[in-house]
């Protein structure tokens, strides 16, 4: 659904952080943290607000040495995920999962052999994944995933829950999205960067909405362990979205329950315009353009194909493409540590329409991105800068 939104995998060379000595320079820091707002007028009819906080750097989302080198070393392992989110696959109901998604055995033929090798894995690490996150979750079954139903459910890429994927499925009781992001939070994430507030703190008032959902995933690649924590929640659109004879207003933190958005005091130390930033999807059955942007955009030069900004020390709007049934963008925060709602909101019109459209030199571009894209498309931001 929303996922066919992601492009998945920019991972090699996740960010180095700066010396504070060189904090002027332009730099990516191992931590992430991404706002994003999915407005679905197409297939669900529904929006969905999430905070994704990401880190390739174990100190920042703590994971044992031994339990990263272990996923690591066994290359069957593609992630291992643990959510509260409803149906994490077919035949659970009510029940929070942890999955062990694991890459099929090209010796195995036969599905019980699928089943038995895929367990022997699961049972090789669930009693440590119990430990470190302090659950207690039982073994389930072993799902071969034909479709991409759960990978939608998840919001996440096909490396998590992707057709033809394998995962090794535990439940345990159903806890409440509150309770388990104050408790995973508490005991994973850093508290330099729980301190620190931004999205972090964002992420915590959307824990206590009714239906919001969470999960964690781990992602071991051939350099560095993705670790994320996202927190979303999802409402019927009309409920929020102003409509007026010609346009429909979009004030992107309205979505949120939010005024102003404040970047993570973490990145105080140096100079990070891309690891804060605010991303927006919209779905529609009729084209549409942007139009009456309040805010700033951000000037961008085609680099290989893909609009990239000419100064990202500019906070603004990057917007690509701009009109259509899918429109994708992406404000970055530049040298600001705060944005407000009043440099957000932006009208969507009819495309056949005169609108108040943007400079052609103004065009904007986000590369679409989900969950653990976001520093990918950073680190493309900033190659792309530097040439």
């Amino acid at each position: 659904m929303l996922k066919i939104i992601i492009l998945i995998l920019c991972i090699g060379a996740i960010g180095t952080t700066l010396n504070p000595s060189h904090s002027q320079e332009i730099g990516l820091s191992t931590f992430q943290e991404t706002a994003q707002l999915i407005i679905d007028n197409k297939l669900t009819q529904e929006t969905i607000t999430s905070i994704t906080l990401l880190s390739s750097n174990i100190q920042e989302i703590k994971i044992p040495v031994e339990f990263e080198q272990k996923i690591k070393d066994n290359k069957r392992i593609k992630a291992i995920v643990v959510t509260n989110e409803n149906n994490c696959v077919l035949g659970v109901i009510d029940q929070s999962c942890i999955l062990i998604n694991i890459d099929r055995n090209p010796e195995d033929k036969g599905i019980n052999a699928i089943q038995d090798s895929s367990k022997k894995i699961g049972e090789s690490l669930i009693g440590e994944i119990n430990q470190i996150f302090d659950t207690n979750a039982e073994f389930f079954q072993v799902f071969i995933h034909t479709s991409a139903k759960s990978n939608e459910e998840l919001d996440t890429s096909g490396i998590i829950s992707g057709t033809g994927a394998i995962s090794a499925v535990y439940t345990m009781p159903m806890e409440d999205t509150h309770s388990m992001y104050e408790k995973m939070s508490s005991m994973l994430i850093s508290k330099q960067i729980r301190d620190s507030g931004g999205f972090y703190n964002i992420a915590r008032n959307i824990s206590t909405e009714e239906n919001a959902k969470m999960s964690f995933s781990i992602i071991p690649t051939e350099s560095k362990t993705l670790s994320q924590l996202r927190v979303s929640v999802s409402n019927p659109t009309e409920e929020i979205i102003e409509k007026s004879k010609t346009d429909i207003k979009i004030n992107p933190f309205e979505f949120f329950k939010i005024k102003d958005l404040n970047r993570s005091e973490y990145f105080s130390i140096g100079n990070y315009p891309l690891n804060s930033i605010f991303q927006i999807v919209i779905l529609s059955n009729e084209d549409k353009i942007i139009s009456n942007v309040k805010g700033n955009t951000i000037p961008t030069q085609t680099i290989d194909g893909i609009e990239i900004p000419m100064e990202i020390t500019k906070n603004g709007w990057i917007f690509d493409p701009k009109n259509g049934t899918q429109i994708q963008g992406k404000y970055i925060f530049g040298e600001k540590t705060t944005i407000n709602e009043n440099e957000l909101k932006f009208s969507l019109s009819e495309k056949n329409m005169q609108t108040n459209e943007m400079e052609l030199d103004e065009s904007i571009i986000v590369v679409g991105i989900i969950t653990i894209i976001s520093i990918g498309a950073a680190i493309f931001y900033l190659k792309g800068y530097k040439k």
